[in-house]
């Protein structure tokens, strides 16, 4: 009977060997600097985890369910910063216990991280001494932002100039409303940033605005207004872009400046202190480049707003228009639709409507400065610093998405844009995407 009973137990631990299906650790690593300690622990593939701490002396305890060390563990670091040491136990039902034996009291927040080109899954444990006033090191430390894109809206006429008229309105007071509202989306976008030239009902002169937009570096400049004609049947939206030869003309009046005293730019260059020949190049070297980025994001916003209301013209349009001047910025001319129309008039007096108008020309702004952003923009920097990687964080209680942000070396809109977030509202056991940059943990 008691050879049978050894037997059974040899059984039942061969088979227990056998059918193990368990997480298990690798390799234990640490390091510290400036009173932070992080211990990873490098496992076999992804594990749950409890983690708690205990006082006097301080230490902490993780359990990892259904885990043990792997056969080729060679043994636990030796402890360093806040850490005096560490050990591990394994319990009858399966668990592994990993003990910190700690120096101090501290604060600790625990995640896991997916496989890498250099690591397999982890569990890191993040240790920062209890009450040092030292901050966390934030990514703004380790990844200066960009400038916002710069969008310039000018709504039509106003003041004493009213504009065209419908039965119910003028254009003045719809165009004002409409660039009111994509002032506000363009604003919540990340990366950008508008420029009303007016928000009130005053009029600006047509050199006034550009020159606004000039003042303010904007790097585009967008003219809002509504069209009218004697025939009520005409009907639909229009976009319209620079005309080559009102784009000569103020090259030619541009260049008569330069002999005189008033400083001619395009763009930081300064063109007086340049031979005329070399002037005049710059001058339309710039011109041509704004010319073919105005048609460009005048197309992307011409394909938007047609999901969303009839078009005047399949194409956008070139027109020498007195807002459509200048050499430094691209810039177009958006036409809502005909007031003039009762139909297309109803529809611009309708705050839906122009709320669905606006999302699109927001999209084709957006899709024209993802694709062409500025150097110095956050639009590009983001553009080159793709994700590495992603890591899973599971909200626990007291997170905060700036707290997180910095727990990982990112910014909070790298959070709020992964995990399409429209704001930082969080809660207690949400799953969150981590996008890992290079020069992260």
């Amino acid at each position: 009977m008691a050879r049978l009973r050894l037997t059974t137990c040899a059984l039942l631990l061969v088979l227990s060997t056998t059918v193990f299906a368990g997480s298990t650790v690798e390799n234990v690593r640490i390091w510290s600097e400036n009173d932070k300690t992080r211990v990873v622990l490098d496992l076999s593939h992804s594990v749950e985890h409890s983690v708690f701490t205990l006082r006097n002396p301080s230490r902490l305890v993780i359990d990892l369910n259904q885990s043990r060390l792997g056969k080729a563990f060679e043994g636990m670091p030796k402890g360093t910063g806040l850490v005096r040491g560490i050990r591990s136990g394994l319990s009858s039902d399966g668990q592994l216990r990993v003990v910190l034996d700690l120096n101090t009291a501290v604060r600790s927040r625990t995640f896991t991280a997916g496989p890498n080109a250099t690591y397999g899954d982890r569990l890191v444990v993040d240790l920062q001494r209890e009450g040092s006033l030292e901050p966390v090191k934030r990514a703004v430390e380790v990844y200066r932002p960009g400038r916002d894109v710069i969008i310039a809206i000018d709504a039509g006429h106003g003041g004493r100039d009213p504009g065209t008229s419908g039965r119910y309105v003028h254009e003045k007071d719809v165009v004002l409303a409409l660039s009111k509202e994509l002032a506000r989306k363009i604003n919540a976008e990340p990366g950008m940033r508008a420029l009303l030239i007016r928000s009130t009902d005053v009029y600006v002169g047509h050199g006034a605005r550009v020159e606004f937009a000039h003042k303010h570096d904007a790097d585009l400049f967008i003219s809002v207004h509504a069209d009218g004609f004697k025939d009520k049947r005409a009907a639909g939206a229009s976009v319209f872009a620079l005309n080559l030869d009102r784009a000569n003309r103020e090259t030619r009046k541009a260049m008569s400046r330069l002999s005189g005293k008033e400083e001619v730019k395009v763009g930081d260059v300064v063109l007086n202190d340049k031979e005329e020949a070399v002037a005049y190049a710059l001058y339309d070297l710039s011109k041509n480049a704004a010319m073919s980025a105005s048609l460009e994001v005048g197309d992307y916003v011409r394909r938007e707003m047609g999901r969303v209301a009839k078009m005047h013209s399949d194409n956008v349009k070139e027109k020498s228009l007195a807002v459509l001047t200048s050499a430094e910025m691209p810039s177009i001319l958006v036409e809502a639709g005909f007031l003039t129309n009762p139909a297309e008039e109803k529809r611009l007096r309708d705050s839906k409507y122009r709320s669905r108008l606006t999302t699109a020309i927001l999209a084709g702004v957006r899709g024209y400065f993802h694709k062409n952003p500025p150097p110095d923009t956050q639009i590009a920097m983001d553009a080159k610093r793709k994700p590495e990687r992603q890591v899973r964080h599971v909200v626990a209680r007291g997170d905060t998405v700036s707290e997180i942000a910095e727990r990982y070396n990112v910014s909070s809109a790298d959070i709020r844009r992964a995990n399409k977030l429209p704001n930082d509202r969080i809660r207690v056991g949400q799953t969150l995407s981590i996008p890992i940059f290079a020069g992260g943990y």
